[in-house]
């Protein structure tokens, strides 16, 4: 079930390769392609070369819906990134450092681009550079610091209440993964997961999976942490946050993670037996209507959209709203360091939310789950943010 419903500010339907002056215009990269300045070395040269400037990135970009500025689109922060790199633009340059920390990283631009631009990865090497000493945001700087002791996130889970670690890992059965959020701030995902997988172990001395770096400027080090994460767990990762199932698919290798819907899905599908009977959700004794919040991450940078929908279908009237695919605005850290923009790239959603009357909004993500709950009680909108996880352990007919 589709409905339409207002969506606030919205790109033009067709890419403009011209939408209009950069309030701090810099030459057209071709016009550059002939520069005999020495690199800088910040960006991988090929990557970012393999921008074509067709402007077929500007439709899908929340921030350049919200701002009609060129510079605050995948073309133009591109052409921005190649004056840091040839010198054309100073590293402390004030545009540099707003662009850098305007974009969200959803990485919708990479589902429409015909170049195959990787702008995820050109993003994570623009803020290894922009963000380091003085210019590292606070917030960022707090949390990377905060999540780099294992001891502790375990600790949080401990007092939180959230699923029991079990030991070393099993490399025969597939592996819980505890969130660094997940853990203090929603602690009954984990255990849902054991209820949904109870052949699954929770392996002690989980750390950080590494997103949180690589998507603040710290790539180094969160490709670290992955490292020490897919050693801990050798044998599948179940993730519940779609952010980091997709960093650690792209840092462990592809089929060595997977998101608990996409699990959940080929398990059940691979034996049918493994499957719990799986009733409606009802409320007020009509079937549930649910709504989904797609992470970015998770479906474009993974692919994974149809799992999540296909069991939202089973236990409830399942409304697919307009911006399901798009971001909500939690981006990480995202919302703690532009709030403006998070809160007007979450706005259409929670419109939609109660035009389609939800019961249900869920998320797949613990980033996401915050910003819609955060969303709902802002504007008073009548629904229940809830995890995958969560609400399919309610439909669990015991």
């Amino acid at each position: 079930m589709t409905i339409a419903g207002p969506q606030g500010p919205s790109p033009d339907p067709s890419p403009d390769p011209s939408p209009g002056p950069s309030p701090d215009p810099l030459p057209h990269p071709e016009a550059s392609s002939g520069s005999t300045a020495t690199p800088r070395g910040i960006f991988d040269p090929q990557t970012l070369s393999a921008c074509i400037s067709c402007g077929f990135c500007l439709p899908a970009c929340p921030t350049y819906a919200q701002t009609k500025v060129e510079n605050s689109s995948p073309r133009g922060r591109i052409t921005l990134m190649r004056a840091l790199e040839d010198g054309r633009l100073d590293p402390d340059d004030p545009t540099l450092q707003h662009e850098a920390g305007l974009c969200l990283g959803c990485r919708a631009c990479e589902t429409v681009c015909p170049a195959g631009v990787k702008y995820g990865e050109l993003l994570e090497q623009w803020r290894d550079h922009q963000w380091r000493g003085r210019h590292t945001p606070l917030v960022a700087g707090g949390l990377r610091a905060g999540v780099r002791v294992t001891a502790a996130l375990a600790a949080g889970g401990l007092v939180r209440g959230a699923a029991r670690t079990t030991g070393p890992a099993d490399p025969s059965r597939p592996h819980i993964m505890l969130g660094c959020m997940e853990r203090s701030l929603y602690p009954g995902i984990s255990k849902a997961v054991l209820r949904l997988v109870p052949d699954a172990d929770v392996p002690s001395g989980q750390g950080c999976c590494g997103a949180l770096h690589a998507h603040n400027g710290g790539s180094v080090e969160g490709a670290r942490l992955a490292a020490a994460l897919g050693q801990a767990m050798p044998g599948t990762i179940v993730s519940t946050s779609g952010g980091c199932a997709a960093y650690l698919d792209h840092q462990l290798g592809h089929g060595r993670v997977a998101e608990l819907s996409q699990f959940l899905v080929a398990r059940w599908a691979a034996d049918p037996s493994s499957k719990p009977r799986l009733r409606k959700i009802l409320v007020d004794g009509r079937v549930a209507r649910i709504g989904l919040q797609d992470s970015c991450q998770l479906r474009n940078g993974m692919g994974v959209s149809a799992q999540p929908r296909a069991l939202l279908r089973e236990i409830g009237d399942y409304v697919e709203l307009p911006s399901a695919g798009t971001c909500c605005g939690g981006a990480g850290t995202y919302s703690m360091l532009q709030p403006t923009m998070s809160q007007a790239v979450l706005a259409p959603t929670m419109v939609q939310a109660q035009e389609a009357e939800l019961d249900y909004l869920v998320s797949l993500n613990v980033v996401c789950q915050r910003q819609l709950a955060t969303g709902v009680k802002r504007s008073r909108v009548p629904v229940q943010v809830i995890h995958l996880a969560e609400l399919l352990e309610l439909a669990l007919a015991d």
